[in-house]
């Protein structure tokens, strides 16, 4: 498990990679893209002179172009191999249920948690975190469709229904798709501040709720 402390970090720049695969959620990996991407934005508007807070990219198992939900193409910038090292790593929702059957996949989720300052997942991206062991004796959250299936498949996981996010420290997971949204400005809040992340959801005009 990673640790909880997040107060301090060595670059002034966090790497947020986002992991993205075969019908993946468009909203689930699209959503969080935008909110730290607009973060920076903000932050460089207001100290231009400053590095930006967040270096945000894609990654997937190769380069090759990944068909997401209703056959929309997203090409990742990364794969396993060539990826900067990742601050924060997103695990998105959709159709996972080849990405938990895959060891290949669970062992890069493993290998980054044993690193990373924060793992966070989207909807159904909890099933790989759960797989990965990192929700284990944790309180935890996906879509409200699928939070039945979640308890029985990982009975040692906690699952809180209907919230749209859940944050247990080095791990935070979401609810469905736009719940990703909030649980983003979320960890913009813990990461940069309360005022970046509101200006963060004023720019994108998103009506920021509660968990």
């Amino acid at each position: 498990m990673v640790p909880s402390d997040t107060s301090t970090h060595a670059s002034p720049t966090r790497n947020v990679g986002i992991f993205i695969f075969p019908i993946v959620e468009i909203l689930d990996f699209a959503g969080p893209y935008e909110v730290f991407t607009t973060a920076s934005r903000m932050a460089l508007r207001e100290a231009p002179d400053r590095a930006p807070p967040f270096n945000v990219f894609t990654i997937a198992a190769t380069t090759a172009p990944v068909h997401a939900r209703a056959e929309f193409a997203a090409l990742p910038k990364y794969d396993f191999t060539d990826h900067p090292p990742i601050d924060v790593l997103i695990v998105p929702g959709g159709v996972v249920d080849a990405e938990v059957g895959n060891p290949d996949v669970i062992a890069w989720i493993k290998r980054i948690a044993s690193h990373a300052q924060l793992v966070a997942s989207v909807c159904t991206g909890a099933f790989m975190l759960a797989e990965a062991g990192l929700l284990s004796g944790c309180s935890a959250t996906t879509h409200w469709e699928d939070a039945e299936d979640l308890a029985r498949r990982y009975p040692e996981v906690n699952v809180i229904n209907e919230r749209r996010w859940v944050d247990q420290g080095s791990v935070v997971t979401s609810g469905g798709i736009s719940a990703g949204i909030d649980m983003s400005l979320h960890l913009v809040e813990r990461l940069s501040g309360r005022a970046l992340a509101l200006r963060t959801a004023k720019q994108m005009m998103f009506d920021w709720g509660h968990a």
